[in-house]
């Protein structure tokens, strides 16, 4: 046999490999959500005598479980609050971060440097080290809030009002938006700085200001960064329990990831398996909906430092 057959079928061997380990890497990432899926129409006597079985009435079950999930265990509210508490976060962070971090990656002085620095280190600190300075924290601001805003409460009214930041929508946001912008800056200064210095350079020639050339230039060019940013946020804050348990304690407020524990720990973990696996698919759905949806982006997003140059 030839060098050159030789080296075709060592070709041919190895890419039968990868595709072997690709192939048990994809059952192993499938099954178990399909598994999920299956199980939530099924009923609890079901799932007991026979874990692994197929639904003995998949149509009915189905409507069954994801009914009294959406209903009657209140996971609307909870799907709710998720959807208002995530995406307005992601907003805020967008209009925060962008020019932030277009700032830090197009200025060269010394101040932006220690600003960076500052700003990544904030990724260094575990968020249980925050956790009891952060609610005192919010105690004296919700304190002063109310008395500042006490004299419009009388004109109003309703002088028994009070600001919480704890038990609230407004004050998990802010938790959101100030404990995710660390890594997003380092991301989209990341990006910024390997857009092309030209294009920003023509911009100003043709007569554009800073401003102009941001929002008509180098914004849309960052569209992958930003979108492969607005994902990874997406998907760490829509499945956030740590902070949302700790600040959060009236049920209306409660989001997604703790509606599901809501649903267990009120049943003392004697529940329907069938509504509890149907909660689990509403919680992981909007997740793989957003990831199919701009996988794309999210590739484009990535790689885009490693083909510059």
């Amino acid at each position: 046999m030839s060098f050159a057959g030789q080296t075709g079928l060592a070709s041919r061997v190895g890419q039968g490999v990868v595709l072997s380990l690709l192939s048990v890497w994809l059952l192993a990432v499938t099954l178990p959500f399909v598994w999920v899926v299956l199980t939530s129409a099924r009923s609890t006597e079901e799932i007991f005598r026979s874990p692994f079985g197929l639904p003995e009435n998949f149509l009915d079950s189905l409507a069954t479980n994801y009914s009294k999930a959406w209903i009657k265990s209140g996971f609307s509210n909870f799907f709710l609050n998720s959807v208002v508490v995530v995406f307005t976060s992601l907003g805020l962070l967008g209009l925060v971060a962008c020019p932030a971090a277009y700032a830090l990656a197009r200025s060269r002085g010394r101040i932006y440097r220690y600003l960076l620095v500052y700003f990544l280190a904030g990724m260094m600190v575990p968020i249980q080290l925050l956790l009891v300075p952060l609610f005192f924290q919010y105690r004296d601001w919700s304190e002063t809030l109310t008395a500042f805003l006490k004299p419009l409460f009388v004109l109003m009214g309703n002088d028994h009002w009070v600001v919480s930041l704890a038990d609230s929508q407004p004050g998990l946001i802010l938790l959101y938006v100030s404990l995710s912008l660390p890594f997003t800056l380092f991301v989209l200064q990341s990006f910024f700085r390997s857009l092309p210095t030209e294009l920003y350079e023509a911009g100003l020639m043709d007569g554009c200001g800073e401003w102009r050339v941001f929002f008509s230039i180098m914004l849309p060019l960052a569209r992958p960064g930003l979108i492969t940013t607005g994902i990874f946020n997406f998907i760490g804050l829509w499945n956030e329990y740590f902070l949302a348990l700790v600040f959060i304690n009236s049920d209306q407020y409660k989001t997604l990831p703790l509606g599901l524990a809501a649903v267990s720990i009120q049943a003392n973990y004697r529940s329907d398996f069938g509504l509890l696996f149907a909660g689990l698919v509403i919680v992981m759905f909007p997740t793989l909906v957003v990831y199919v949806m701009l996988q794309r982006w999210l590739t484009q997003g990535i790689t885009v430092g490693a083909l510059k140059g």
